[in-house]
């Protein structure tokens, strides 16, 4: 089975909310809410991947000294394994906007269950709230 390495993000706003992006139709698990990130690339640290898909992704600009590892994810789907560290980050420059058509929430830690998520993001959810 394929392992695939995803970077993801809990960008967390001065009031304590974490963002959610909901995943757009004509992608794989669409309409369920994730955290922002994507694929590490070949020769990409899992950093400068989260980087690079919260600029396409998001249009907003972070820095490697603002990413702390928090936790991981490690599912197995039907035909491939995932791997996904989860960095928090709080400072960041620009303004967040779903520049590929996702929608985003702000939510706050103890409603993170209310958004529908991949099998591989809910683990994340105890870690993060009771972290925050």
């Amino acid at each position: 089975m394929k392992t695939i390495l995803v970077s993801a993000a809990a960008l967390i706003d001065p009031d304590g909310r974490v963002l959610l992006a909901q995943r757009p139709e004509g992608k794989s698990m669409a309409g369920l809410w994730e955290f922002p990130g994507g694929k590490v690339e070949p020769g990409e640290t899992p950093e400068a991947a989260l980087i690079r898909e919260l600029h396409e992704e998001l249009g907003i600009e972070t820095w490697e000294s603002c990413l702390a590892p928090l936790t991981f994810a490690s599912h197995s789907y039907e035909d491939f394994h995932l791997l996904m560290p989860l960095f928090a980050c709080r400072k960041w420059q620009g303004i967040v906007t779903g520049r590929e058509g996702q929608t985003l929430a702000w939510a706050r830690p103890n409603r993170l269950r209310d958004y529908p998520m991949p099998p591989a993001d809910l683990p994340l959810i105890p870690i993060l709230r009771d972290w925050l």
